[in-house]
């Protein structure tokens, strides 16, 4: 944590005179040591300024003197032998692309530190500390608050950070240390990324309840070539609800598109047209009341797979690991948070 009394980077580097130094050998078979002078606490106050945008900023949210932490940035930047901000007087500091690279560096080494804690946690068969978790947008509403629950339900001692966004936006706070892990389904991953698939969802039609094909067992693309299609438009997802179609030398009649779930699923209801999806929300109410009805889309077409994204890493704190086991005992093809059994 960072003390709200400090007043001055002497204070640091007081710290550093005494027990805080990190020393690596050079090079093999040389007796001499380079010592690394620079503490955590420059980290944290380099972090706190990049992601505020501002010194000012960054003063506010951490209770630290502005000369502090521009003093800890000034010594950072001396100590690597690297401009890690552009100054701008009355917009704030901006990385550079040194700097951005460095942040990245300097949040996987913060967050190693904080692990000290859970490694204590472990060494008292604890689980503890403070987990980000990202969701896919068009998932989080009915996988997030259960898994969320029973995860600080079974863990008291965890605070657990939710949010949701795009497969990019996922991919990019995955990548800048935002979050710890992310649910979403499997598209297209970086090499240092790691998916680790949970359970398939099929796609179905989902139609308004007094539409004519709503009494059907199933319905085939062909059934729908000629109805209005309700388009849910996001990346990822726009390419794969077409190429259902295209597999079938089907070209899709789209009506309307949004990127909102929920606009979606309320113009269904009102007898716009179909729509194709692969959640399965036990509620098929839209939210201006009206009824929706799902049925099982004919054929054999590749299902969308929800599973647990983490960033690549050889060791993998405790805490990240009893989510990650929490997701594959609650997440699977017998039982989804949220979600209606098939």
């Amino acid at each position: 944590m960072i003390s709200p009394t400090t007043a001055s980077i002497q204070d640091h580097l007081a710290d550093l005179e005494h027990s805080r130094r990190l020393r690596f050998p050079e090079g093999a078979g040389n007796d001499s040591v380079s010592v690394m002078r620079f503490t955590l606490k420059h980290l944290e106050y380099f972090v706190a300024a990049a992601e505020s945008g501002s010194i000012k900023l960054a003063s506010e949210r951490i209770n630290i003197s502005q000369p502090s932490i521009s003093s800890a940035i000034s010594h950072l930047e001396k100590e690597l032998n690297l401009q890690l901000f552009v100054r701008h007087h009355a917009q704030g500091v901006a990385l550079t692309r040194s700097g951005k690279r460095m942040m990245r560096e300097a949040k996987l080494l913060l967050r190693q530190a904080e692990g000290l804690y859970n490694v204590a946690g472990e060494l008292r068969d604890e689980v503890r500390g403070r987990l980000s978790i990202g969701c896919m947008v068009t998932l989080a509403p009915m996988i997030i608050p259960e898994l969320g629950h029973s995860f600080t339900k079974a863990h008291p001692d965890v605070e657990l950070a939710l949010s949701e966004g795009s497969h990019e936006q996922l991919l990019t706070s995955l990548r800048e240390v935002e979050i710890d892990a992310a649910i979403s389904y499997d598209l297209e991953f970086p090499d240092d990324v790691t998916f680790e698939p949970l359970a398939s969802l099929p796609p179905q039609v989902l139609l308004a309840a007094d539409h004519p094909l709503a009494g059907r067992n199933q319905i085939s693309l062909e059934d729908l070539e000629h109805e209005p299609m309700i388009l849910l438009d996001l990346p990822y997802s726009r390419q794969y609800f077409f190429s259902l179609f295209q597999g079938c030398d089907i070209t899709p009649n789209v009506y309307a598109h949004s990127g909102n779930q929920e606009v979606v699923r309320t113009m269904v209801a009102n007898g716009y047209g179909f729509t194709i999806a692969n959640v399965r929300p036990k509620n098929l109410t839209a939210l201006d009341g009206r009824q929706l009805t799902s049925v099982r889309l004919a054929g054999e077409h590749q299902p969308m797979t929800i599973g647990v994204a983490t960033l690549s890493q050889e060791f993998k704190p405790r805490l990240q690991e009893a989510f990650e086991q929490h997701c594959r005992e609650t997440i699977s093809k017998d039982h989804i948070p949220g979600m209606a059994s098939m």
